[in-house]
């Protein structure tokens, strides 16, 4: 979810889902170390709870990470051994780490003595041909040995070689029931399921098999898919679209007082009304990069009127 899940997003992601926990984008241990790490590591405090994701493969490196994230709030630090992007790969993080478990053992016991919050880890079922029950089991038991208790399992291998990011995403195929039955196999472990998952009611076969669900594009996508996979969690009415939308708007308002650019923002709502009538045109209006230039809140309400029935002029 790189460049998708900013605090921005964070904040529309908490409005519609009170409950869940919230996950940055992927920040790496080097880019804490050598940039700005108030500015990677900002969050609003209504994001809560909220868990940090690194990317790294030196211990000292992620341990430092872990701590800066400790003291600045995040409720839980989150090691990736998931992401198949070549860019990664050349860093030897991400999804290649997975071939060498010990390593992430390693890396996850050198944050753990640095944290007292949770250091979980998320991985995906295999790489390329090492793709098999016993493979994954051994990375999930080593990795198990530094004292991680949480796993969140992208259900299907990565291919780390001719396949884009994207591709990665959609070319291998879901392979839910692995992941159940890697539950049954590891029962004192927390598994997170996480892949494909887009509709509330697809919870429910999951939730008997394993302990928890990830979403990640489909509740980008559609907010409101993400309110009604909450409210099928945790119980509850879901909130309604304009509930969310307006109490954005405020959060919009603080924001651009504080220097953020309207564009950074508005872009996180396009999915929200999908299904409404007018949704195009409100979507074409927070499109329109000439007019978010202006950083002008009167644009949101602009679009917001395209959401009014139209009648025909008499």
């Amino acid at each position: 979810m790189m460049a998708w899940t900013d605090r921005h997003c964070r904040y529309l992601h908490r409005l519609a889902a009170p409950r869940a926990l919230l996950f940055t984008e992927m920040v790496t241990a080097n880019a804490l170390h050598h940039g700005n790490p108030e500015s990677l590591l900002r969050f609003d405090p209504a994001e809560h709870p909220v868990a940090l994701q690194l990317g790294g493969s030196e211990p000292e490196l992620l341990a430092a990470a872990a701590d800066m994230a400790a003291k600045a709030g995040f409720d839980e630090v989150n090691l990736n051994v998931g992401c198949p992007s070549p860019r990664v790969q050349r860093g030897r993080f991400g999804a290649c780490l997975m071939l060498e478990p010990e390593l992430v053992r390693d890396c996850v016991v050198a944050m753990a003595e640095r944290v007292r919050v949770p250091v979980t880890v998320k991985c995906r079922l295999g790489v390329d041909d090492a793709d098999s029950d016993e493979l994954i089991d051994r990375f999930i038991g080593t990795v198990a040995e530094s004292g991680c208790r949480t796993f969140y399992l992208h259900a299907r291998k990565a291919l780390l070689s001719g396949l884009s990011p994207a591709q990665n995403r959609s070319v291998p195929p879901l392979q839910h029931q692995r992941v159940h039955a890697l539950k049954s196999r590891f029962p004192s472990l927390q598994i997170i399921i996480n892949g494909g998952i887009d509709a509330a009611e697809a919870l429910d076969g999951h939730l008997a098999a394993v302990d928890g669900v990830m979403v990640g594009r489909a509740a980008y996508h559609a907010p409101m898919t993400l309110a009604a996979m909450h409210a099928r969690v945790f119980g509850g009415q879901a909130p309604d679209r304009g509930t969310i939308m307006a109490r954005y708007q405020e959060y919009v308002r603080r924001e651009l007082d504080q220097g953020t650019r309207l564009a950074d923002m508005t872009r996180h709502v396009l999915g929200l009304f999908g299904g409404v009538p007018g949704a195009r045109r409100f979507r074409r209006t927070l499109s329109d990069a000439r007019a978010l230039a202006g950083n002008d809140i009167a644009l949101l309400d602009r679009a917001l009127a395209e959401l009014r029935p139209r009648t025909a002029a008499a």
